[in-house]
């Protein structure tokens, strides 16, 4: 069975540390990960930041080239799903609707950002630095645009992060063992 699974979450949600965790589990080892692309493309090209327009197409766009080049099952840090949630227009330039872009997709795991638990959990970075109330407005516009796909799993934000990674791997475990019965 070829198993093609989203991570995705609004910032501080754990979803890059659990991304890295994951790709050293033995049950995964015959998996290909594919590492978030808007991280990287605001890091090597900061002057995206005054062309959403651009830089959101061009996710779009090597997401889908990378996920079509492939023909393994993988794990990829977001999916185009999120073009939904971050840049709607994307969606319409591409000429796509999110039911397509569900059928790219096997399952997806959202986790919700500790942005929920308050200042003392929330931080970000020189890259992820919404406020507490955008990456919340990110979360939202993010389950909104997932939460109909048919193998849609959430993780709640708590206190502990090994609870929640616990969480996250048996949601992972699960949805191999569902898909390969």
């Amino acid at each position: 069975m070829l198993h093609r699974i989203v991570i995705t979450g609004a910032p501080a949600s754990g979803k890059t540390l659990f991304f890295e965790r994951v790709k050293t589990e033995l049950f995964l080892s015959e998996f290909i990960f594919f590492d978030e692309l808007a991280r990287q493309l605001l890091e090597e090209t900061p002057s995206y930041r005054s062309n959403w327009n651009q830089f959101h197409l061009d996710i779009y766009n090597r997401q889908v080239e990378r996920e079509d080049n492939n023909s393994k099952s993988f794990i990829t840090d977001r999916g185009t799903v999120d073009t939904f949630a971050f840049h709607p227009d994307t969606a319409a330039q591409v000429n796509s609707s999110i039911e397509k872009e569900y059928k790219r997709y096997t399952a997806v795991i959202l986790l919700e950002s500790s942005a929920n638990l308050g200042d003392k959990f929330y931080k970000t970075d020189k890259i992820r630095n919404e406020s507490i109330a955008e990456a919340k407005e990110i979360e939202y516009n993010l389950k909104t645009a997932w939460s109909s796909h048919h193998h849609f799993y959430f993780i709640k934000a708590r206190n502990s992060i090994e609870e929640k990674f616990i969480e996250f791997k048996e949601s992972l475990m699960s949805i191999i063992s569902e898909k390969n019965n």
